[in-house]
């Protein structure tokens, strides 16, 4: 296998930051993208994905994944990807890292209720947030508002999933405005990457946190034929070990296999192209999976849809959560006094306000929010037993 080294986005010729660097400063012998990725992981943001869902509410569950968990399964994986590839290993890992930054509390459940309750105000949108937060909203720095990230890992954050059409969101338009992330043209291979790994890890360890939650059982998924064609490998090799033993190993393995794809498919793809400008003007993604492989891959995914996100003890939860943002909402919008100082807007735009309240609320934990609506609502209980 040929590393793309050619196709690597280099440090030394990125396009630098919107913010210049002060005269005197010493950060040590680092990298644009390993400084990005740093002031990510050091942020308040990424520590926050600590307590904010990934399927099941955070604070039930010890063992089941939450945004940081399934942040750093995905940095793991985009890197190992990065790394034979041939692509560069820290700009990969910092678009990892803060892909999920700009969820609210409750993860997807959480954001349908913020989009609804903010339609007057533009909606609302978790990868626009993810670009609202790093560019103005945390603001460690004395001279100047965001982490002030380089143009690839903006660019990278705001279109991993591919080239963005108008409309926008109203939060990227406003980053886009500030700084064009030419949002008409594909990422960098690290972007691509990125958003590979990042299916790659949901799929394996939503299947791990859904067989320990009861929610199906082994059987159950290996009607999936990918599922079943992976476990037939596994106990090839382990017959005489219970079937407890072994679903570890099933989602091991079918993570190495959907790697393996993706360099396989990838190297593939990206023959020919001699240049980071060809693969943003490709017209399509360069990374991904191959299409008997993307065809399996739907196929676990709607089984995961069907048995584990729309499933009936997750709707229940995510009722309540639905109810906790809404509610904290209403709470906020009819009497922005009750918003912290720091987050009140001056000057009593509206727009500017409810645009403030939506900051506030996706900024939150589960348990804030939690303790938020308790606060300013009333009592609230979420149903308990995965």
């Amino acid at each position: 296998m040929r590393p793309l080294a050619h196709l690597a986005a280099d440090p030394a010729r990125s396009r630098g930051r919107l913010h210049g660097a002060p005269g005197g400063a010493s950060r040590g012998p680092r990298d644009a993208f390993q400084r990005d990725r740093d002031r990510i992981v050091h942020s308040i943001p990424f520590r926050r994905l600590r307590h904010k869902t990934q399927v099941f509410v955070a604070p039930d569950g010890d063992h089941f994944r939450v945004r940081l968990t399934h942040s750093l399964e995905v940095a793991q994986i985009g890197r190992t990807l990065a790394r034979a590839l041939g692509l560069n290993e820290d700009l990969t890992e910092a678009l990892c890292l803060a892909h999920d930054i700009g969820h609210p509390p409750f993860g997807h459940s959480g954001e349908d209720a913020l989009t609804e309750a903010m339609a007057e105000a533009g909606g609302f949108d978790h990868n626009a947030q993810t670009l609202r937060l790093l560019t103005r909203l945390e603001s460690p720095y004395p001279t100047h508002r965001g982490l002030n990230l380089s143009w690839e890992t903006l660019e990278g954050l705001a279109k991993h999933n591919g080239p963005v059409a108008a409309p926008l969101p109203w939060a990227l338009a406003e980053a886009n405005e500030e700084w064009d992330l030419a949002l008409d043209t594909w990422p960098s291979l690290e972007a691509q990457v990125a958003a590979i790994a990042d299916d790659i890890a949901y799929d394996n360890h939503d299947i791990d946190d859904g067989l320990r939650s009861g929610l199906f059982t082994l059987e159950e998924l290996l009607e999936v034929p990918l599922a079943a064609r992976v476990w037939a490998g596994v106990r090839g090799r382990y017959s005489d070990l219970p079937d407890a033993r072994l679903t570890p190993e099933l989602v091991r393995d079918q993570i190495g296999l959907m790697v393996n794809d993706v360099l396989v498919e990838t190297q593939l793809r990206a023959a020919g192209f001699g240049s980071i400008e060809e693969v943003r003007a490709a017209g399509r993604p360069l990374a991904g999976f191959s299409n008997a492989l993307a065809a399996e891959e739907k196929a676990l995914k709607t089984f995961l849809h069907a048995r584990m996100y729309n499933a009936a003890p997750v709707a229940e939860i995510r009722r309540h959560a639905q109810q906790i943002v809404t509610g904290l909402w209403s709470a906020y919008s009819a009497d922005p006094s009750r918003l912290p100082p720091g987050w009140q807007p001056r000057g009593g735009d509206r727009i500017a306000t409810l645009r403030a309240i939506g900051d506030f609320i996706a900024g939150m934990t589960d348990r804030y929010a939690i303790h938020q609506y308790r606060e300013v609502v009333g009592p609230v209980e979420l149903p308990e037993g995965f």
